[in-house]
């Protein structure tokens, strides 16, 4: 694919991309495929993904309590159970405010330890990497927040997740269906990097397209894509009017550089995929 080539001039020291059709097939690939990178943010659709297998496994349910008083697990995914971003403080009640929290996705990680008896990070690797072949992703138990942001992996592991995405196996499709509409619709919030949004749309753990404005995907991308980046220059997202998802990777922290250079990008990726044989 042509429109991978723009990676070539992002300035980042390595960068990797890849796109998925879905099929699960390489539409396109560019960069070190099997380079591990730190993916920040981009960690919460794994985690998401292992919770929502605990509640088709019976493990948890998503209107159980979790969190801060009249939370549950469903307000922890969508970030709307009150607690700050990276600590333990209660800023708003539950479901009334979109509050981006990596410290609601540690406290998802301990309720999912608690009700199955694994710890965290076996259990996504076995309810998710294990299943779909992501033998070079692991979580960093060293990381400020392992379910929030400690995940490490390549181009090519992720290309594996978005295929999942785009025709799930380890998920039944109703399940990710209600993971990827709106949670608690019309809340208001701030996207990180991109400022308040209203309403600031959100799925259980997956960042959802909509009508956002600025955002970090495409003005060519369907309102109803979604995905996730990460602080360490990194994303993925899944469109599913183009039947199609892509990985972004670098070692460059989000920045302006990010803000500018990634929405253009998807919208020559989406531009070229109805070109492709």
């Amino acid at each position: 694919m042509d429109s991978l080539l723009m990676i070539d001039k992002w300035p980042v020291p390595t960068a990797a991309a890849a796109v998925v059709r879905r099929d699960g097939t390489p539409a396109g690939e560019r960069g070190p495929q099997q380079h591990p990178f730190p993916l920040a943010s981009v960690t919460k659709p794994l985690t998401a993904c292992a919770v929502l297998v605990a509640v088709e496994e019976g493990a948890l349910e998503l209107d159980q309590p979790a969190g801060p008083e009249g939370s549950t697990v469903r307000h922890l995914l969508a970030h709307t159970s009150g607690l700050a971003f990276d600590e333990h403080r209660q800023m708003a009640a539950p479901g009334t405010r979109r509050l981006y929290s990596n410290a609601g996705f540690d406290v998802l990680a301990e309720t999912l330890e608690k009700a199955t008896g694994i710890p965290f990070a076996r259990y996504l690797a076995e309810a998710v990497f294990e299943p779909l072949g992501m033998a070079d992703t692991r979580i960093d138990p060293a990381a400020a927040s392992p379910a929030g942001a400690g995940g490490i992996s390549t181009a090519a592991d992720l290309s594996r997740f978005v295929a999942e995405l785009l025709a799930p196996t380890v998920l039944h499709p109703t399940t990710l269906a209600e993971a990827t509409s709106v949670a608690f619709p019309g809340l208001d919030g701030v996207l990180p990097g991109f400022g308040h949004q209203r309403p600031n749309d959100w799925g259980l753990g997956f960042d959802l397209r909509d009508h956002k404005a600025p955002h970090w995907m495409g003005a060519a991308s369907a309102p109803t894509a979604f995905g996730h980046f990460g602080q360490t220059g990194t994303f993925l997202w899944v469109d599913p009017v183009a039947g199609a998802g892509c990985v972004a990777l670098t070692d460059r922290a989000f920045g302006a550089w990010a803000a500018e250079l990634w929405p253009p990008f998807t919208d020559a990726v989406l531009a070229e995929l109805p070109r492709l044989p």
